[in-house]
């Protein structure tokens, strides 16, 4: 990870590049960013996670780029004076409503200073949580045998959460994680799509019966939770394993973006993927072996175009036969199944029989 200092140098580099640009050189200035997208990430498996190519846009300051170069400037320098150097912290939204008082260049919505963060921490090469920006989408819940060491922002004195000890609840997890230690004896993680299934494994505290950790990412993992499932996977070297619908959506959006990243935040991904994640349910064959089959639904058309599209342009599937074959497995049989399905043989069928079998089997997709 690099220093808050290190950030700081960098902002001052690219200012200083402006500034030659402008003053010894007498040529217009111009900034590289590097292309956010799938076409631009090829997959590396001894990585484990989308490595952003080479491609880069440049945006150089002209007669149409001058707001948006101005903006750029700005922000940087923002980043530097007020969070760097005062080791504060922002949210998105307050850096949208703080350029209004930049005058001409300040943003006229949201989208498109949430767009410059992005650019701008992409031509730095470092995550924004480093750099004080805090994420506006909560993090996830956690529960089971687990102690998750925080402290007092304030005094800096040292909190412990017993994540074992929470009633019927869960404990959140924080927007920055960085800091945090843990201790736990559990075997594995499991990561859960639903905050309902969670929910339900929580009331019965599966967690006991199967010594694991529960996460609820409730749909797409936001950053926090999947920084956090990587640390504490990493610290306590434990295999996670995820449990998402199944249909296109599960595997390709949320799973996939959790264990190796996404084409738009290519830049961040060594940082918030987790490579050592492996897929327990729902697959298409579970529908056959569980008797699920009156419990589906008909794909729909957004289903088959997202199924169709990861099978001819997405590089995590295209590598893994396993995936390709789910995938085909889907679209012959034309249906998708969600993780309540199981629910047709009782409240409970999943957590007393379900889960305990995938465990037992222990064959997960990659």
């Amino acid at each position: 990870m690099i220093s808050r200092q290190g950030v700081a140098d960098k902002i001052l580099s690219v200012g200083r590049d402006v500034y030659n640009d402008i003053i010894k050189k007498m040529k217009k200035p111009s900034m590289k960013f590097p292309i956010r997208s799938l076409a631009n990430v090829k997959y590396d498996p001894k990585a484990g996670y989308f490595e952003i190519r080479g491609k880069t846009a440049t945006r150089t300051l002209s007669y149409n780029t001058v707001k948006a170069f101005a903006q750029t400037m700005r922000l940087l320098a923002t980043t530097k004076k007020d969070l760097l150097d005062k080791n504060d912290i922002a949210g998105k939204r307050e850096i949208y409503y703080n350029s209004k008082s930049w005058g001409e260049c300040r943003f006229e919505a949201q989208p498109e200073s949430d767009t410059l963060l992005d650019d701008m921490e992409a031509m730095l090469g470092v995550n924004r949580e480093q750099i004080g920006y805090i994420p506006e989408e909560r993090g996830g819940d956690v529960t089971g045998p687990l102690i998750v060491i925080d402290q007092n922002p304030v005094t800096g004195e040292v909190v412990k959460i017993n994540c074992a000890k929470l009633g019927s609840g869960a404990w959140s997890i924080p927007s920055r994680v960085e800091h945090l230690k843990f201790e736990s004896d559990a075997k594995f993680i499991l990561v859960i799509e639903t905050s309902s299934l969670f929910q339900r494994l929580v009331h019965h505290r599966y967690y006991e019966t199967a010594k694991c950790v529960l996460i609820s990412m409730s749909g797409v993992p936001t950053r926090a939770c999947r920084r956090f499932i990587r640390r504490l996977a990493d610290d306590r070297k434990l295999p996670v394993l995820v449990f998402t619908d199944g249909d296109p959506y599960g595997y390709c959006n949320i799973y996939r973006t959790l264990k190796v990243g996404s084409g738009q935040a290519a830049h961040i991904n060594k940082f918030f993927c987790v490579p050592q994640a492996h897929y327990l349910g729902v697959t298409p064959q579970d529908i056959l072996d569980f008797g699920l089959q009156d419990a589906t639904h008909p794909l729909e058309e957004v289903d088959i175009k997202r199924a169709k599209d990861a099978l001819k342009n997405d590089p995590f599937i295209k590598h893994h036969k396993e995936w390709q074959d789910t995938l085909n497995q889907m679209l012959k049989m034309g249906v998708r199944v969600e993780q309540q399905a199981f629910a047709k043989h009782g409240l409970n069928y999943v957590l007393d029989t379900y889960l305990p079998e995938k465990l037992k089997r222990g064959k997960f997709l990659p």
